[in-house]
């Protein structure tokens, strides 16, 4: 068995781009294994772990495995690529950037290329946007780019690795939303250590598709039919410069997992969550969701008859780059909080808001 560092290290450096988790799912999959009673996966790639299966009470923790990334969309005559995202990637960022082209031959690396700053107007400069962004992979016509087994429809990924700032964050592309698959595999490993004996059936959910809709969490929770959801993903640290607290709150990286109120969080299993974090001396943040939270949280919510479910996010700099940066405390919170509100849940829980 690998250790948690391991873990963390292999499972955030490998690709798994939305519609593409595979590689990925099993990584996460093989280090839960010793954790849990069984486990499962669906036809698109959502992966559960299931602790005490016979319990028809179902508790689920679910974070969402894919990345954002690219496709191939048109190989010019000359050789260069352009693409057509897959999630919500971001082309200001794109320029001079590593990719990975992954075919059935292999991984291809190429370049984000961008005309030189000699050759640019002052003042007159071009931004990058999905119409003049390309990737060159050192080809010179479009056959040769085929003959390296890359054709249209090939996913494409920034190549960056995931290392520590100051000692204290963690700072890499996709800790949106592997981050989260590690901290539900960590509670977990948690649960297994300590020796507890749950009094309901917990399905931890690394679920696939989220940046493209929620799609996995959809299929899961229709399957599952679970009596209540914790979903935890990643929102804004809004400390950093050309952030809007106004627009986007105050949550700042350090400072403990973020709790979201909106339509889709239910009020009573928020206020739990809170008071087991109090109890806990668990530091956290407070945040507010207009129609919607964005996240799988939504889709849980929304499945089979409603289902009462919360979000705990992790605070993030720089989402969708190849910079994402959290904390390495608030990580380790979410996992304590996540971990003590299982330990002191009661299914006998009246979630009805009218009796």
């Amino acid at each position: 068995m690998c250790s948690s560092q391991t873990f963390l290290y292999k499972y955030l450096n490998n690709a798994s781009p939305t519609g593409f988790e595979a590689s990925g799912q099993q990584i996460w999959l093989d280090y839960v294994k010793p954790f849990v009673d069984t486990y499962f996966t669906d036809h698109y790639g959502t992966a559960v772990g299931v602790i005490n299966p016979e319990h028809s009470y179902k508790v689920v923790i679910e974070a969402h495995a894919d990345e954002i990334s690219w496709f191939v969309n048109y190989i010019t005559p000359e050789g260069y690529i352009y693409v057509r995202r897959n999630g919500g990637s971001d082309h200001m960022i794109a320029p001079s950037m590593r990719v990975n082209i992954h075919t059935d031959k292999g991984i291809v690396p190429g370049v984000f290329g961008w005309p030189a700053i000699h050759v640019r107007k002052e003042g007159k400069e071009d931004a990058p946007t999905l119409d003049n962004i390309f990737i060159d992979v050192g080809a010179r016509s479009n056959d040769e780019v085929l003959e390296m087994g890359i054709h249209v429809g090939c996913v494409i990924t920034f190549k960056d690795e995931l290392q520590e700032l100051n000692g204290k964050f963690l700072s890499g592309r996709a800790l949106d939303n592997r981050i989260g698959g590690f901290m539900i595999a960590e509670v977990l490993k948690k649960i297994k250590e300590s020796g507890i004996n749950l009094p309901f059936g917990l399905y931890v959910v690394n679920a696939v598709q989220e940046e493209i809709g929620l799609r996995g969490a959809e299929m899961i929770a229709a399957r599952i039919k679970p009596n209540v959801a914790i979903i935890t993903d990643v929102c804004h640290d809004t400390t950093a410069p050309m952030y809007s607290k106004i627009s986007s709150g105050d949550q700042a990286a350090g400072k403990g997992p973020v709790l979201t109120y909106g339509a889709a969080v239910h009020k009573k299993l928020l206020d739990s969550i809170i008071a087991t974090a109090k109890k806990n001396d668990i530091p956290f943040q407070r945040a507010a969701a207009s129609r919607s939270t964005g996240t799988d949280t939504d889709a849980f919510a929304y499945s089979n008859e409603g289902v009462p479910s919360a979000l705990i996010s992790l605070p993030l700099k720089y989402m969708h780059t190849t910079v994402e940066t959290a904390s390495k405390e608030d990580i380790e919170n979410v996992i304590a909080l996540m971990y003590h509100f299982l330990v002191e849940f009661d299914p006998g829980f009246d979630f009805r808001y009218v009796v």
